[in-house]
């Protein structure tokens, strides 16, 4: 591990440890850069490490965007993710997980292919409702291979097909009928005697010919035991699909095609979903791979019941949410559950503000106190009485004056965490105000929007976490101590995104798989202030799980809202409305989404 590919060397003292000298750290400020993964390989703190395990699949600074990323300081507290996470796997580690786990009992691995493939089946029926659903009589293209990932496949294809009783499935084993594997066999023989008429088996030959109009292509021909090159024949099968009209494509475990380590060569499944069957593999959360992977769900078959230990790289479930799922104390008051302060708004930007109160309202604080330009307050308040509406001294263009500093310190002793920055402005006085409340807040701080300066983010002694989109972290790359406080705490920053990324110190890390595209609109990172402030103010002494569980929360609901009305034709503050449903789902054991 002398050399990394992101320039980061062992430690010479403290083997397994990496490091980067300061002055090797490039000045991404004025960067126009896109690649994330690149921005964020250079934000290592003086005396911290980029923990990068080579038996976890040697995963390259690239890798970053889409996991929980941690970087390791010695004088780091352990931080605990188990049993809300599960590890993420280098190809190979998965092997040997599941060689330990099945010892070679068909019975027990027939097991897991069902319910493998019936999650596969419920998860893609799912994700279709994205785009208006899977038809009474819609049309499934199967790619089966020879071993486990065929079986899943055919699996799958059964399961739709008795949901779905007008369904028909071309099938295309793609190394014939004879090399098929026990387990593999006996799931065609079975999909064979279910589906009957309304299935057509294609040889690799005719293949070549298919002619497109599938709702959903299943891709189960290589797994996590791949190693390249693709067999002529499958690459040819490979391109052919990538070029069909396919309203959703599906690949199991990984795309057909990718290996487990190192660049594909020749053609790879080019997918819209992955679905990690019972772990997440490596280079499924490898940013280079993303045009390929798609968009990653995370099927959890029960593989670990305790949270599979003290791994380093791991993905966030929905078990995080299980505390929220209960039933609050009945002796509780509104007391018992938060009280978060949110300082933003102007007379700019005042929706910003509002939706961020609209938030923690719906995310189950006991209190929100809301301190906006006084000018905003009357038409704010009739839009949201529960909340306790605070109007502050304006400056000449609308934004939080200084002279309204009092108002915050004469209530601070009354609250768990602040929220600041949703729909502020950068007006100089205001900016000015923001570093002054940093600089001495007692509690819990959640910084967004323009309150995430350079400046700022240092401020101060407090716990904090930070929720920048790109351009914002751009904006406070200031040198190696952007994770630190003054105090050399250091924040939880959660990098918003495509796949969205949450640093924080200590040798841990985690991926969140929920929400898509439907968050790319203006005012969900409002959205998400406002519900994790609440969460910050619910967990003050943990940051790290109101960030993971604001992530999972807002992820969720956002799935939720894409199925019902599409990922087009819907506004950010219906998210709201789905809140609930996310903490109502209930899942089967052995069979969680993520």
């Amino acid at each position: 591990m002398s050399q990394l590919a992101t320039g980061w060397l062992e430690s010479p003292r403290e083997p397994g440890r990496c490091w980067r000298p300061a002055a090797e750290i490039p000045d991404f400020s004025g960067s126009g850069s896109e690649d994330l993964s690149q921005v964020v390989t250079t934000l290592m703190p003086r005396g911290c490490a980029l923990v990068l395990d080579v038996g976890l699949g040697a995963v390259p600074g690239h890798a970053i965007i889409g996991f929980i990323f941690a970087v390791e300081c010695p004088e780091s507290p352990t931080v605990t993710m188990a049993p809300w996470s599960h590890p993420i796997l280098s190809c190979a580690d998965a092997a040997a997980f599941e060689q330990r786990l099945f010892a070679g009992d068909e019975a027990r691995e027939w097991a897991a292919m069902q319910r493998a493939g019936r999650a596969v089946a419920a998860a893609t029926a799912d994700d279709l409702e994205e785009v208006g659903g899977f038809p009474p009589a819609g049309r499934i293209l199967t790619l089966a291979g020879k071993g486990h990932n065929g079986g899943d496949a055919l699996i799958a294809t059964q399961a739709l097909l008795e949901r779905f009783p007008a369904a028909t499935a071309d099938v295309v084993l793609v190394f014939g009928e004879r090399p098929l594997r026990p387990l593999a066999v006996r799931a065609w023989r079975e999909l064979a005697q279910v589906g009957r008429a309304r299935i057509r088996r294609l040889s690799q030959r005719a293949a070549g010919g298919l002619a497109g109009g599938y709702d959903l292509c299943l891709d189960g021909v290589f797994g996590f035991h791949f190693r390249p090159p693709v067999p002529a024949g499958v690459a040819g099968i490979l391109e052919q699909v990538n070029g069909l009209s396919v309203r959703l494509r599906a690949a199991i475990d990984l795309p057909s095609g990718l290996p487990g380590t190192g660049a594909s060569r020749g053609p790879v499944f080019r997918a819209d979903f992955t679905y990690a069957t019972g772990s997440v593999k490596a280079p499924l959360i490898d940013g280079s791979n993303g045009h390929l992977v798609g968009r990653l769900r995370y099927l959890d078959l029960g593989f670990f019941p305790d949270g599979g230990g003290d791994a380093r790289w791991r993905v966030l479930t929905s078990r995080v949410l299980e505390p929220l799922r209960r039933l609050r104390n009945a002796e509780s008051d509104k007391r018992s559950h938060g009280h978060v302060f949110i300082i933003g708004g102007s007379r700019r930007f005042p929706g910003a503000g509002l939706m961020a109160v609209l938030s923690a309202l719906r995310s189950g604080a006991g209190l929100v106190t809301a301190f906006v330009p006084e000018s905003l307050v009357p038409a704010f308040a009739a839009r949201a009485p529960e909340a306790i509406w605070v109007g502050w001294p304006e400056t000449p263009a609308g934004g939080l004056a200084l002279e309204g500093l009092i108002l915050l310190r004469e209530r601070l002793d009354r609250v768990q965490a602040l929220v600041i920055g949703p729909g502020l402005g950068c007006e100089p006085e205001t900016l000015a105000l923001v570093a002054e409340i940093v600089r001495t807040s007692p509690v819990p701080l959640l910084l967004d929007a323009d309150a995430l300066q350079p400046d700022i983010v240092r401020a101060g002694t407090a716990p904090r976490v930070l929720t920048p989109h790109l351009g914002e972290l751009r904006r406070i790359l200031q040198g190696e101590d952007l994770y630190r406080t003054s105090a050399g705490r250091e924040a939880i920053i959660v990098i918003k995104g495509r796949q969205t990324v949450v640093t924080v110190g200590g040798r841990r890390g985690a991926y969140s798989p929920f929400g898509g595209p439907v968050l790319a609109r203006g005012g969900s990172g409002d959205v998400l202030a406002g519900l994790m402030g609440t969460l910050l103010a619910q967990t003050p002494a943990d940051p790290l799980l109101a960030a993971a569980r604001g992530v999972v929360w807002q992820g969720m609901a956002a799935d939720a809202l894409a199925r019902r009305f599409g990922q087009v034709a819907v506004q950010t503050t219906q998210l709201l409305d789905f809140l609930p449903e996310a903490l109502r789902k209930v899942d089967s054991p052995g069979v969680r989404p993520g």
